[in-house]
């Protein structure tokens, strides 16, 4: 079985792993820290909001049973992309709306739905999501891998 990967950064990472743990065909994920500076960032570092770290999820899924396509139209539904370096009451950096590509396949992907998002007219505001080349994962502490699953929440209270 060949598997892909996918990183997805939507605001506080708890929330969103649970919400790809339950895609049919994602067959793993991890929280973690990209797209910042720091090498080895802890979580007390990335909510500094000075190692310009997202927290994101990485999942590893099965392309015969989820498309890229379809883990995308998950993102989009499931935070608003249109408030820049912000979730709900989450506020910095580290909770901004970006897609890490691992492929140009993915890439062009995530373009083409930000745009068909962007036309749809379903947000009054501009679509502030980054999309940047997937950097180095740091997987984050082991208390925060299925964080919400392991208290037996289903999401984050907001």
């Amino acid at each position: 079985m060949e598997t892909e990967k996918a990183t997805f950064g939507a605001g506080c990472f708890w929330g969103v792993e649970e919400t790809f743990r339950n895609v049919k065909g994602v067959l793993s994920g991890s929280v973690g820290y990209a797209g910042g500076i720091q090498e080895n960032p802890t979580y007390q570092d990335v909510c500094t909001d000075k190692t310009g770290h997202a927290e994101v999820v990485e999942v590893a899924f099965d392309p015969s049973q989820v498309s890229y396509d379809e883990l995308l139209d998950v993102f989009w539904s499931n935070h608003n992309p249109t408030t820049r370096n912000r979730q709900g009451p989450d506020v910095g950096t580290q909770y901004r709306s970006v897609i890490f590509y691992h492929s140009p396949e993915q890439q062009a992907a995530a373009i083409a739905s930000k745009e068909k998002l962007e036309k749809s007219g379903r947000f009054n505001r501009p679509i502030v999501t980054q999309i940047e080349p997937a950097s180095t994962f740091w997987r984050a502490e082991e208390y925060h891998q299925h964080y919400l699953q392991k208290r037996g929440q289903a999401h984050c209270a907001v």
